[in-house]
């Protein structure tokens, strides 16, 4: 039997990572019941653990997933974590509801998709808030944050990757690519950050300038750029030398692990904020 909306309810939309759990965490804070829709094979049980209400979803079941915040009396929902976006090409399972909003989809990125589903959830008067609701203070700074500083060589390929990152972001291709040398070495597509650095990396064979940014447009509800300690890993193992990351617009997970890490293996870390004339403040 489905419920009235209760004020104070809020639903997750979860995936995969840290980011449902530091959000349970912080709505729990506020006083907020928090009910989760977990998608099997991408999100921690422990998210599972730490909600009031859970419910298990495979990709593509948005009936399912509307039917239960319904009954849940949730008005209000945010997307949080990650989905391996190579699954929809061999996981997904939608129900009907999903089939007819996939069908409706003309393009498959990710802002398309997601708008979507947001749309059909306010059309059942569920209503999607911003991701970092309670967690602002995850959002990447300004300046540099590493001991080390960049160079004007490496200035120079953060300018250059900054542009070429923006213009594959109003694609809705990616929000990263990775440089040297003013060369574009790789560009962020289905399969993310992390094996954008490796394969960029393995070309540049060291000192790869990783540049990674908002999509223009971009919507707060989803998709944010994530950034971590994995990141840092993923530049040690193809010897890179930095990580620049637009300022306010993206997420920063386990910063104090993060810098030290970064501090150790001499990698500089930056956040990059863009002046109304196109030019970039990397202090």
């Amino acid at each position: 039997m489905s419920k009235s909306i209760n004020p104070n309810n809020i639903g997750i939309i979860a995936g995969g990572g840290q980011f449902p759990l530091l959000f349970i965490e912080a709505a729990h804070k506020a006083g907020r019941r928090v009910v989760v829709v977990a998608h099997k094979g991408e999100t921690d049980e422990k998210v599972a653990l730490a909600a009031d209400a859970v419910c298990w979803v495979k990709l593509g079941q948005l009936g399912k997933l509307i039917s239960f915040f319904i009954a849940e009396g949730v008005g209000e929902t945010v997307f949080l974590g990650t989905i391996t976006k190579t699954r929809i090409f061999r996981d997904i399972l939608p129900d009907l509801k999903g089939i007819s909003l996939w069908n409706k989809i003309d393009r498959k990125q990710d802002d398309a998709i997601l708008r979507a589903i947001a749309n059909a959830l306010e059309a059942e008067g569920i209503v999607v808030l911003e991701s970092t609701l309670y967690l602002r203070h995850l959002l990447f700074p300004a300046g540099v944050i590493t001991r080390k500083r960049p160079t004007q060589k490496q200035r120079r390929d953060i300018e250059f990757g900054w542009h070429n990152a923006r213009a594959i972001g109003k694609l809705d291709i990616g929000q990263c690519v990775v440089v040297r040398n003013c060369t574009v070495l790789a560009v962020e597509a289905i399969d993310g950050t992390d094996a954008t650095i490796l394969r960029g990396g393995a070309l540049a064979k060291e000192q790869a300038v990783v540049v990674k940014v908002r999509k223009p447009g971009q919507d707060f509800r989803f998709d944010l750029p994530a950034t971590g300690l994995t990141t840092i890993r993923s530049l040690q193992r193809v010897r890179g030398a930095v990580l620049a990351v637009e300022a306010g617009q993206s997420l920063l997970f386990d910063k104090e692990l993060m810098i030290e890490e970064a501090n150790k293996a001499g990698i500089v870390v930056v956040g990059v904020a863009e002046r109304e004339d196109g030019s970039l403040v990397m202090e």
